[in-house]
């Protein structure tokens, strides 16, 4: 009986744990280092930078597990999501409801009461726009893509604000350079998942405008994503051994991105400009500490 009770907690902990998309989390958490670090210009503040990754994390965790409630009946028919806890009913709607706000009310304390009020107050910017706009916007309108890269851009502003307190120029273009990276990487994305996002009623970009655009649209934003990474340099932010790796990567990618014009299977291509985009994002922001005008 023992060993009955040991298992099915365990299970239980597991299917909670898998509500708060961890790949996801720490996705995040890499770009608010990179935010973190060029607000430190190198003196770090270590017991901050926990704190400050633990309460992003556990608002991103809470955005997350209110998106898998949102989005429990459509998870159901695609083939990625389809076992997920909500979608399969190993959770009930309302105990996640709880465990979702319960995340978010801690990381919410957390960031207020020991790094600074904005750094929350942007923190639960980027969850209202994520939870109360893009996990609905998403099934209406191809632009839930910009929606959701705009929440998905705010981890290195909140790095920067927790060591910083303010909003300024560094802010802002880490905010740029974050979403343009997201938009060719999301479109990668929904290409190589194509059928299943049709199968699912998802608008997004290839579904609705047809392949050949969205490699368009991928390669305007990969251009535009080399020009604001190696911004940071223009503007004194950054050495220019983060000048180079952004510029290396960054024209790879987007040569990769033309690339895509004559792709013989296109599902692989976007495969591998997905796994470049993480490539891309993980050097450029773990370089960024080490890096600085």
């Amino acid at each position: 009986m023992q060993r009955v009770l040991s298992f099915a907690s365990s299970a239980q902990i597991k299917a909670y744990c898998s509500l708060v998309k961890p790949g996801i989390i720490f996705g995040n958490v890499v770009t608010a280092i990179g935010g973190f670090g060029l607000a430190s210009r190198g003196h770090f503040n270590i017991g901050m930078f926990f704190i400050t990754l633990l309460g992003l994390s556990l608002i991103i965790a809470s955005g997350c597990t209110f998106n898998n409630y949102i989005d429990r009946n459509a998870d159901q028919k695609m083939a990625r999501t389809q076992n997920r806890a909500l979608a399969i009913g190993k959770i009930a709607p309302q105990s996640a409801l709880v465990f979702a706000s319960i995340l978010g009310l801690s990381g919410a304390f957390l960031l207020a009461f020991c790094i600074n009020f904005l750094t929350v107050g942007v923190a639960l910017f980027g969850w209202v726009v994520y939870v109360a706009l893009y996990s609905f916007l998403k099934y209406r309108t191809s632009s839930g893509t910009l929606i959701g890269s705009i929440a998905g851009a705010t981890p290195p502003v909140i790095g920067y604000c927790a060591v910083s307190n303010q909003l300024d120029l560094s802010a802002f273009l880490l905010f740029v350079m974050i979403v343009l990276w997201q938009m060719p990487h999301f479109y990668a994305i929904a290409l190589y998942r194509l059928e299943e996002y049709a199968a699912a009623l998802i608008p997004v970009l290839p579904v609705k405008e047809g392949i050949r655009k969205t490699k368009i649209h991928m390669l305007l934003y990969t251009a535009a994503f080399l020009v604001s990474a190696l911004s940071l340099t223009f503007f004194g932010l950054t050495g220019m051994v983060y000048f180079w790796l952004a510029a290396a990567l960054g024209i790879g990618w987007l040569l990769y991105a033309i690339k895509g014009f004559k792709a013989p299977n296109d599902r692989i291509w976007a495969r591998k400009m997905f796994l470049f985009s993480l490539v891309i994002v993980t050097t450029l922001c773990g370089i960024i500490p080490f890096s600085f005008g």
